[in-house]
């Protein structure tokens, strides 16, 4: 693979590519990757310094029901289950025939990148749909994660691989998965988490010699180095980082044939002779986009990579595409803390699974009063913010005994170091209920009463105001071992008191281009604009702005990218053109 790190230069003016890929994130990387081992030329652009978009920042997870290694774990679950699942959670909110055409192609491309490269893929031993009281939901088998990456394989490449939220590492940059962290907080309790413990701290140290931040690569960061080393491994890609893309161009039958690029080191027009794949990321990095659609959400609290302006799409609305419509929402979502690192720069910390699901731990709004399910998904809860009142931001509150055990947000487990927490308001304690709620400026009798419900719910095991801890989803993300009534519900009584800032952030785009099941974009008529593919969040979700299950995003932008490689290059041969 030629990597060019400076923009065009080494680009020749009028280089013949046979597809173009604009974006490095996940769903880009899939599609070169798909072309590639293929046998073809491929370009991919990115606008930023880094590989690795979003995907990167993730948890890798990636969703692809029905592969090999599902039905490992989950031999009974079937497409027919899944189809009723998508059914009930998505129903008419996005095209039927996308999801068939991912459900069907799915286990092809899981088994294709495997087989040909060296990206691995492993099931969760469980890990719920997200609506898991759906008929046709299943606890494991559909969501899949990156086998651990090693970092070093990278070579001279590493560096280019996008570094992890810092938030989400220990240690200076050694990064941990929530298996890592359950040994971590265990190694003084267990044999086998001890082990662990110090095999990867060993690792960590080993590398901090040579290396920047850690090479053991987990999540996103792991997911995108395995498709990074096997892009490396194809001699007819090329990699132009810091490059933007000024025009897609078309042939007089109306066919993207080519594309203008610029960069600091000049431009450049290529051309794409079997086309052109959209995968920059969507609109969430776009003023004027967000304005529009995300109303009221600032962009400081997107927890998404910078890189997602929206260029390419308004480039592909001026030949004609249009926008998906009809979803849930135009983005999905997650509840985020906010915290000034000492650069001068925004943490953006989303509130997956680690702490507000937990018991001993609440969320009120301005009132002091719940509104929402603490242990839902992270999608819904945030819908839930926007939709409640006097809830942006909204307060988690935890007793002192929660904050040892889970921690809150950026502040670890074990309730210690909390100072700098305090110092700069991303915490806030109280001696009392009271104390604390005067501290937040929010109804005291509020909060007592919200506390005071919670108490008398954890004792009977019942969440009678917002039925918390009802489903395997929400069991999942609590805590058995605790051992209340409900994993999800605990008494809070122990003081000082401690509350964190939430509030709503766009953790990716939803409504992207309209595209058919090969990943063809469509104009207002539904023709394909022959020549140009979407994927990722670029196109349109084909979950319709709903989060039914862990990685519904990085799923169908490998599968989609592996379709819309595969309809590029079979296109044009069908057509006489050599290859």
């Amino acid at each position: 693979m030629q990597v060019l790190k400076n923009g065009l230069d080494g680009l020749k003016d009028g280089a013949e590519f046979d597809l173009v890929v604009i974006g490095a994130g996940g769903a880009g990387l899939s599609a070169a990757v798909f072309a590639a081992i293929d046998g073809a030329k491929v370009l991919v652009v990115e606008r930023t310094e880094f590989v690795g978009g979003t995907t990167a920042w993730s948890a890798g997870t990636t969703w692809v029901p029905g592969t090999h290694h599902g039905s490992a774990v989950n031999p009974s679950d079937t497409l027919a289950d899944v189809t009723t699942y998508l059914n009930h959670a998505v129903g008419s909110q996005a095209p039927a025939a996308l999801r068939d055409a991912f459900l069907k192609s799915g286990p092809e491309a899981v088994a294709k990148i495997e087989a040909q490269t060296p990206v691995r893929f492993r099931p969760y031993p469980k890990h719920p749909d997200y609506i898991s009281d759906l008929p046709g939901s299943t606890l494991n088998g559909r969501a899949l994660e990156p086998v651990p990456f090693d970092g070093r394989l990278l070579g001279e490449l590493f560096p280019l691989l996008r570094p992890p939220i810092p938030e989400f590492t220990v240690l200076g940059g050694m990064m941990v998965d929530r298996t890592d962290i359950n040994h971590l907080l265990a190694m003084t309790k267990s044999w086998a988490s001890l082990k662990h413990s110090v095999s990867i701290l060993w690792r960590h140290l080993r590398d901090r010699l040579t290396h920047a931040r850690g090479t053991r690569l987990v999540m996103g960061n792991a997911l995108v180095g395995h498709l990074l080393h096997a892009l490396s491994k194809q001699g007819t890609a090329t990699l132009a980082l810091k490059t933007s893309v000024d025009a897609l161009e078309r042939d007089d039958k109306g066919r993207v044939v080519a594309v203008r690029l610029s960069s600091a080191t000049g431009k450049a027009r290529v051309l794409a002779k079997r086309g052109v794949v959209l995968a920059s990321g969507g609109f969430n990095r776009d003023p004027a986009l967000r304005a529009q659609k995300l109303p009221g959400v600032p962009a400081e609290w997107c927890p998404a990579a910078p890189g997602h302006t929206g260029e390419a799409l308004a480039l592909s609305r001026g030949l004609g595409a249009v926008e998906g419509q009809g979803a849930q929402s135009p983005a999905f979502w997650a509840p985020v803390s906010l915290r000034q690192r000492a650069d001068g720069s925004t943490a953006v910390f989303p509130h997956f699974v680690m702490d507000r699901a937990k018991p001993g731990m609440i969320t009120v709004n301005q009132a002091g009063e719940r509104f929402v399910n603490e242990s839902t998904s992270y999608h819904l809860f945030a819908l839930g913010m926007q939709a409640a009142q006097q809830a942006v931001p909204a307060y988690m509150v935890a007793d002192a005994k929660a904050l040892r055990q889970y921690g809150m947000g950026m502040v670890r487990p074990g309730g210690k170091g909390l100072a700098p927490f305090l110092a700069d308001g991303y915490l806030t304690e109280g001696n009392s209920l009271q104390a604390l709620a005067d501290k937040l400026g929010i109804s005291a009798e509020g909060l007592a009463q919200a506390v005071a419900d919670n108490n008398a719910f954890a004792r009977t095991g019942v969440d009678t105001q917002f039925q918390r801890g009802e489903t395997a989803y929400q069991q999942n993300i609590g805590d058995a071992a605790a051992g209340g009534r409900n994993p999800n519900l605990g008494e809070m009584s122990e003081g000082p008191y401690y509350a964190v800032k939430l509030y709503p952030g766009d953790i990716g785009a939803a409504q992207g281009l309209q595209t058919n099941e090969h990943a063809q974009v469509l104009n207002a008529q539904g023709q394909a604009i022959e020549g140009l593919y979407a994927v990722g969040n670029d196109m349109n979700s084909i979950m319709g702005g709903v989060y039914p299950a862990p990685g519904i995003t990085i799923g169908p932008g490998l599968v989609f990218a592996y379709l819309a490689a595969q309809h590029a290059l079979a296109a044009l041969t069908a057509l006489g053109s050599n290859p």
